[in-house]
Parts: structure tokens; sequence; C-alpha cells
């Protein structure tokens, strides 16, 4: 009886698992094996070992690329962690209390439709769209405001200082109104009884947000740093599109390994960009794990 109730349920697995191995693990196992040859596409695979790996470790550019990859990881998830949960305890529990319940601002459910909408546009519209936003005359969203004030363009995209930080801003834009849902949900999922305890304690919002609200979302923190570390690592839709030449300008001072793995494949070096590939797999992987055993901590019981 039990060996039928495991053939049962094996004939179920067996399709799904047969294209999660045909469409996931086998493209994976294929790019391993590409990354140790020097294929360019026109003739078989010619096994060269670990050369491409090598030649990484000396590329300028991939290095370059790591670097900005670095930079995102850094300010992209703090920024939009921390603005999403400003908001979303704004539209939770920061508007005051109403009949001994914790209100959140007027119109918060109005707000939360209003954060999330970026959620719903293709990365590519929004990026055609901080096209206009940043184009550096006047018919630019920001630009075109400056110069009728009298002050001179801002050239977000084609300064090397600036144009890093103007696609970040892009990228936190974007996020950030799916966390502010996320984090919503979460604390309204914390009993009420909690927050009326610390406030007949005398907590002020600021102590509610950091030693109620704060300790109780972050599992929920931790996943979406999770989450946003691994959107650091893909940010080649826009890159390619909004940088200078379209190819992480201006001098790949915008540059993100996605970037380069396209411009060695446009040059028909598979083997090479193969190996980028799998730098940028285990980079992805050992960052997530990392992050998950530094903020492992005991689960707080509600």
């Amino acid at each position: 009886m039990r060996q039928g109730k495991y053939l049962f349920v094996y004939s179920f697995l067996l399709a799904p698992v047969a294209l999660y191995a045909t469409f996931v693990i086998a493209p994976y196992v294929q790019a391993f094996y590409i990354s140790l040859t020097s294929w360019r596409g026109f003739t078989a695979p010619k096994y060269i070992g670990f050369e491409n790996y090598q030649r990484l470790l000396h590329d300028e550019h991939f290095w370059k690329a790591v670097r900005h990859h670095i930079v995102l990881l850094i300010a992209l998830p703090i920024v939009t962690i921390g603005i999403a949960l400003f908001f979303a305890f704004l539209l939770n529990v920061g508007g005051g209390s109403q009949g001994g319940v914790r209100k959140g601002v007027w119109g918060s459910k109005f707000y939360r439709v209003v954060f999330f909408f970026p959620q719903v546009l293709a990365v590519s519209v929004i990026a055609v769209m901080f096209q206009v936003v940043y184009r550096p005359n006047s018919s630019g969203l920001i630009n075109g405001v400056l110069m009728k004030l009298g002050l001179d363009p801002v050239y977000f995209l084609s300064n090397p200082d600036l144009a890093l930080w103007s696609i970040l801003a892009v990228m936190v834009w974007q996020a950030v109104g799916f966390y502010v849902v996320l984090f919503s949900a979460g604390m309204a999922s914390v009993p009420a009884d909690i927050y009326e305890a610390a406030e007949l304690d005398g907590a002020t919002r600021m102590t509610l947000f950091f030693k109620v609200t704060l300790p109780l979302l972050w599992d929920t923190i931790q996943v979406a740093w999770v989450y946003l570390g691994i959107a650091a690592f893909d940010a080649f839709a826009l890159v390619s599109v909004l940088s200078v030449g379209n190819n992480g300008g201006p001098d790949w001072n915008t540059t993100v390994i996605g970037v380069e793995i396209y411009q060695n494949m446009q040059q028909n070096k598979y083997g090479y960009a193969s190996a980028m590939g799998v730098a940028l797999f285990f980079l992805t992987i050992t960052f997530a794990a990392l992050t998950l055993r530094v903020s492992k901590r005991e689960t707080i019981e509600m």
C-alpha cells in the first residue's frame, strides 16, 4: 500500500523535475563546460581548461564591473529597505491611535497602490522613462526645471561621477514600492496588543519602530536584503538602456558583469562570456549564503 502511495507521488513529480532539469540544471552545466573552452560559435568547442578564468583575473573591465556591483550591493539594500520601512511604518502604525487601535496615515490604502505601481512596469519601460527624466537639455524632466530657474543642466548619465548613482536611484525607485507592501503586510500581522503595551510603558513612535517593529520584522528584512542583493547583481537591463553608448559608459563607469557578458557574446567570445557568467553565479550564491548566515538570529515569538 505504501509503495503504491509513493509511486503515485513520484508520478506527479516526474514531469516537473524533468522540466526543471532540462531547462534549468542542464543550461547551468552547459555554461560551466563552455567556460572551459574557447568556443566562438562556429566550430566545435576547444577545451582550454581554466585559461578564461586566468584571463578574468587581469581583465580591468571585469574588475571595474565587480566594484560597481559592490557599490550597488551596499547602497541598494540599505537605501531601499530604509525608505520602505519608513513608509510602511507610516502606512500601518504612524497615524496615531484611534479607539485604542493604531492606525496608519490617512489614505494609506491608496498610497500602497501608488507605491506598488512601478512593479507593474517592465524594466525597459522604466529605463526609457528615466531617459526622459535625466535628459540633459530643456526637454528633460529635471533639467527642464533647472534651466527655467536659470541653473546649468546636470549631466546625470554622462558625468562619470554621477552616472552610477543615477542608475542606482532608478533601481531604488523601482524596488521600494514592492518592499513597502511587503513590510506593510508584515506589520499588519503584528498583534495590536504589543503596540498597546509598549505605549502604556511610554514608548514614542521612534521607540515603537526600533524596539518593537524592527525586531518583529527581522526575518522579512533578511529576505528583502537577499533579494535586493541579487537585484544588485542583475542591473543589466537598466545599464544597457540608460548608460552612455548602452555599453556601461561613460568609460565603463556604469558597467556591470551582465553588460560585459553581453559585449563578449557580441564578439563571439562565448567561452569567455560563460566564464564571466559562472563568476557571477558564484558571487550571487556566496552573497546570499553569507547574508543569511550573518543575519541569522533567533525567531521572536509573537
